[in-house]
């Protein structure tokens, strides 16, 4: 059986209080991470129907920072699957009053499907339709390779 990107695409958004900032005034970023994972866990489980665990954040780039009283938008959609892992990317947005979004993060996340014994099991396959999502899949190849790469050099 296979999915389309569409079925198990979330979208979580937050309104940015004191207790998200760091000492700067800025969104922490460990509060970021958590949130990074929580929608690419529920995008996982949508996509698997089973319950995940974090393999790992491939990759998480800060680009802006976010302040008091901004809202944030997190956005998490399937973007390559292996036999048993998903990648999900991860779009942080700050939205203006006018619905404006504008990227502060980017990320891409590794989740794996597992049975009530936490060991790994096999994932629906991925339907890509659009070229972005063709792309998507074929960057997803690409780190899958070198993720297994590093792994073979002991990271």
């Amino acid at each position: 059986m296979k999915k389309r990107v569409e079925d198990s695409q979330t979208e979580q958004t937050y309104l940015m209080r004191p207790i998200y900032l760091n000492e700067y005034g800025n969104l922490f970023g460990g509060q970021l991470m958590e949130w990074i994972d929580e929608i690419a866990s529920i995008v996982a489980m949508r996509h698997s129907e089973a319950d995940i665990t974090t393999a790992c954040i491939d990759n998480l780039n800060f680009k802006e920072g976010a302040t008091v009283n901004d809202v944030i938008v997190l956005r998490g959609k399937i973007t390559y699957v292996g036999r048993t892992s998903m990648e999900v990317r991860v779009d942080t947005y700050v939205e203006s009053r006018h619905g404006i979004r504008k990227v502060i993060n980017r990320a891409y996340v590794v989740m794996v499907a597992v049975d009530e014994h936490h060991h790994p099991i096999p994932v629906p396959g991925l339907i890509v339709e659009s070229e972005s999502e063709k792309a998507e899949w074929e960057g997803g190849e690409k780190r899958y390779a070198l993720r297994k790469e590093r792994r073979r050099e002991g990271y």
